[in-house]
């Protein structure tokens, strides 16, 4: 790519940010979920299962998240720390793809036990100071969310760097909780990573564009990938590379 190609793309992808980056993309996104909320505990679960969730199509992510919250009275902090079993028989029949009950509730359990000991989810990922990247953060998340017996097959819904998994979900949760760029989207609550420190957010249509558009040598969705995307991007923007989500994001969504 010449300087004269990169100063054109990068200039397209800053007009694609400005369309994405605004309150009005709300409404048809998964962060609309979190949005709903105004306590901090709040947001950061609606966040969670948001994330955890956002897998298909936008409008079914939006509603199975709204099903599942109002199984929890809209006050899921509330309902994490108080819920008993048989609060949870209501999700018996819950189901997202392939995350089903089994998945849930263990993920109420985990959810349960790190509130009682924390006020925030950001210590899940952040032990109380900086860690040094958001591979160390997503790994020592994934060791804890599985400490003591859990059921297999609910590791599939919590990916790890460690597995060279691209861990889409979890980077965009990451990207929601620490960006605040003043613009209304992200919310910036968490202070344990910089936004200079957050991997952009890569699934295959991301990896698709990307290639296409000259900023990935591959068409892979895998962490490799994810890395190789956010150094690109840092050349553009050291400060907050993952601003770019939003315009690669949205140019998967509207097929350009």
């Amino acid at each position: 790519m010449t300087i004269s190609e990169e100063t054109k793309l990068k200039k397209f992808l800053d007009q694609k940010i400005l369309l994405y980056n605004r309150p009005e993309f709300i409404k048809d996104d998964p962060i609309s979920i979190p949005h709903r909320f105004q306590k901090k505990q709040d947001i950061e679960i609606a966040g969670f299962f948001a994330a955890t969730l956002a897998w298909g199509k936008r409008t079914s992510i939006i509603n199975s998240c709204s099903r599942l919250l109002r199984g929890m009275d809209d006050a899921p902090h509330d309902f994490i720390l108080n819920h008993q079993p048989e609060d949870l028989k209501q999700f018996l029949n819950f189901a997202h793809r392939t995350f089903n009950p089994t998945d849930l509730f263990w993920f109420c359990a985990f959810l349960q036990k790190h509130y009682r000991q924390s006020d925030s989810l950001e210590t899940a990922f952040f032990p109380g100071e900086q860690v040094d990247s958001v591979e160390a953060a997503l790994v020592r998340f994934h060791n804890y969310f599985f400490s003591g017996e859990f059921p297999e097959r609910t590791k599939k819904h919590v990916a790890t760097p460690l597995r060279n998994s691209a861990c889409k979900r979890l980077c965009m949760l990451l990207r929601w909780m620490v960006r605040n760029d003043g613009q209304g989207v992200d919310f910036g609550l968490w202070r344990g990573l910089s936004p200079a420190q957050l991997v952009c957010p890569l699934d295959v249509h991301v990896a698709r564009v990307s290639t296409r558009l000259g900023l990935l040598a591959k068409e892979k969705a895998d962490w490799r990938s994810a890395l190789e995307l956010t150094n690109v991007l840092k050349i553009w923007r050291p400060e907050d590379p993952a601003i770019y989500d939003f315009a690669l994001f949205g140019l998967g969504v509207a097929g350009e």
